[in-house]
């Protein structure tokens, strides 16, 4: 049991890395667009959206990784 929390913490750690760069390149991403009316350049319109939906999926995943290790955390203390 203890190795199952272990390699979920590894994991948790690892998409919270992720979690961070993506939120650092979605921030970069509105600074540059701030600018532009929505629509004018489609292109980048759609790179907006893909990744705003990047970052939602990938901050959902994380969350149930959180949510994994604080379940494997209370399976060990009963």
């Amino acid at each position: 049991m203890s190795e199952d929390t272990g390699s979920a913490r590894k994991k948790l750690r690892s998409h919270m890395m992720v979690e961070v760069i993506l939120v650092a390149v979605l921030a970069l991403y509105l600074l540059l667009a701030r600018g532009q009316m929505v629509g004018d350049d489609v292109a980048f319109t759609m790179a907006g959206a893909g990744l705003m939906a990047l970052v939602t999926y990938w901050t959902l995943h994380t969350l149930r990784d959180g949510l994994e290790v604080i379940a494997l955390r209370g399976r060990l203390k009963h």
